[in-house]
């Protein structure tokens, strides 16, 4: 069985599928590797890595998706490559299914396996396998990070001989795995911070990061079975 990880076309896109510690795991249970050469490079991963680690460099990306059984994405595929894959294959990364049924039906056509990574369920037997989650927590500390840095000010109370710097006021809109995580780097950071959420269940997760929920009434609101905020 082949795995292939090709680049990823979208311009801002610096993740990678599959880094090089994968990459020897699967090795060592008998799978065969290849990787677009440069695949790896946004994120800091060169191509002598892969090949240490144990996968084969392709130069040819036309020649990589035509021979893959697997092929392995961080974003979705385009059509041009859709229709370089073998009729049959399977495709693992996000793919955003319900707004491109056009990508969905190209799929469909060749007979291609799918599997879409944000839409794993929140359970415990496919904990391992939450991509969605792990980005998410990745995206709320960066997003209090870049906030930190555009802002003209520091976050923490600063006590000095020419005087006293208040906190500054940080609000947090909804305390999903994001929320939650940004609400934690910005109490780290030294911030009086506020959340708000439309699951009242999900205060007392607020407040035990020291933050205080606000309560806004909404009507009837509520939480899905996996723990997402009802629509």
């Amino acid at each position: 069985m082949l795995i292939v990880v090709p680049s990823e076309t979208v311009e801002t896109e610096r993740r990678v599928a599959l880094v090089p510690e994968a990459v020897k795991k699967l090795s060592k249970i008998g799978l065969s590797l290849k990787i677009e050469s440069g695949a790896g490079l946004k994120t800091g991963y060169s191509d002598q890595e892969y090949v240490t680690a144990g996968a084969e460099i392709e130069q040819d990306r036309n020649l990589l998706l035509a021979k893959a059984d697997i092929v392995l994405r961080v974003q979705k595929p385009a059509i041009e490559d859709i229709d370089l894959m073998k009729t049959g294959c399977i495709q693992i990364s996000y793919l955003d299914p319900y707004n491109e049924p056009a990508l969905v039906d190209k799929l469909a056509e060749k007979s291609i396996t799918a599997i879409s990574m944000e839409m794993i369920p929140r359970t415990t037997r496919a904990q391992k396998m939450d991509a969605l989650s792990s980005q998410a927590n990745l995206a709320g500390y960066v997003m209090v990070i870049v906030a930190a840095h555009k802002l003209d000010r520091i976050l923490p109370m600063m006590m000095t001989p020419a005087g006293t710097l208040s906190p500054a006021k940080v609000f947090v809109i909804g305390a999903g795995v994001a929320g939650l995580q940004a609400i934690a780097t910005a109490k780290r950071l030294g911030a009086k911070v506020e959340a708000f959420d439309t699951r009242p269940v999900v205060a007392e997760q607020v407040q035990s990061l020291g933050a205080k929920f606000v309560e806004i009434d909404l009507g009837e609101t509520g939480q899905t079975e996996g723990g997402y905020a009802q629509e």
